[in-house]
């Protein structure tokens, strides 16, 4: 089915009572009208004369899912509990469905969706549909959260998608990445790049560098989604060795989970080893700053986390 063509469903419950009807009118209703689904109810095929047996074939044939709207007389028809001259519309239904179920189970398990409305029970729903070893769908409320669960049933798309699985220790090391280059930003500060620079006479290739022109810019971050694929995170914070001001601290945090980790100092010929456990955790965040830098100040940070790396 194209993706601009909305499911067709089509209703099938029984007329408990004036209000049950009134229920799933509104159901149908919200479906319908705020969700978007092509919904088929007898109450607004009701203007002229029909043969109803013939249009509850029409409707079952032509739907690509069945809602059973679960209720005490609905499934004593659907059991084969109820006199055969009560409800014969129910009757001839679940007899339908039935016949469908047993020529196909599983196709027609993933199509036959029960759904539970508010003030009724599980209990409601037919025997030949197993409530209790398939799943249900128990609307507590007529809103876009109410009906996720029966939503992700029809498109197919759950409210959650599985991570990208992460390393089994069969399948090795994983290879490091860098983060200068190597794995997409979330989010960063627009004063901050990528570049080489010398740190206590060594030469990093791939530094994420705070040299800003502003003194209003003394601080600096990135964001990245780990995905919960990595164990460590290792990296030299320092200050590079052709600062202009050779007297300035910076400081370097960590956040795994938006929880800090320890601070580092780094000053001129003196950088700092981190090594950090990332051990399935999926959000990373770097900060570097240089504290006391105000506006107006010529104080300028020139900061670099070298060569920061995932294992």
């Amino acid at each position: 089915m194209p993706d601009h063509v909305p499911p067709r469903v089509f209703i099938s419950y029984a007329h408990d009572s004036p209000d049950h009807k009134d229920m799933v009118r509104q159901f149908a209703t919200f479906l319908h009208g705020r969700i978007g689904l092509d919904v088929r109810l007898d109450q607004w095929d009701d203007n002229r004369r029909r043969d109803w047996s013939l249009w509850a074939i029409e409707q079952f044939t032509a739907a690509d899912f069945i809602m059973v709207i679960a209720s005490p007389h609905y499934r004593l028809r659907a059991d084969g509990m109820a006199p055969p001259e009560e409800g014969r519309g129910s009757h001839f239904e679940t007899a339908i469905i039935r016949d469908r179920m047993t020529k196909n189970l599983r196709l027609e398990t993933e199509r036959i969706l029960p759904v539970v409305l508010p003030g009724r029970s599980k209990d409601d729903i037919p025997t030949f549909l197993n409530a209790y070893s398939t799943t249900r769908f128990e609307i507590t409320e007529f809103t876009e959260d109410g009906v996720a669960e029966l939503l992700a049933a029809i498109t197919g798309q759950g409210r959650y998608t599985a991570p990208e699985r992460g390393r089994w220790r069969a399948d090795g090391p994983p290879e490091p990445v860098l983060l200068a280059k190597g794995v997409h930003w979330l989010a960063s500060s627009t004063n901050v790049h990528t570049g080489g620079a010398w740190i206590d006479g060594v030469r990093y290739d791939d530094c994420i560098l705070l040299r800003p022109t502003s003194p209003t810019e003394p601080s600096a971050f990135i964001e990245v989604d780990l995905g919960g694929r990595y164990e460590s995170l290792t990296a030299v914070a320092g200050i590079p060795d052709d600062a202009t001001e050779p007297f300035q601290v910076g400081h370097f945090q960590v956040r795994v989970e938006h929880q800090p980790s320890r601070e580092y100092r780094a000053a001129l010929g003196k950088p700092a080893t981190v090594e950090v456990n990332v051990t399935g955790a999926t959000h990373l965040r770097l900060e570097m700053r240089r504290p006391g830098v105000t506006g107006g100040s010529t104080r300028l940070p020139e900061l670099a986390w070298a060569n920061p790396t995932l294992r």
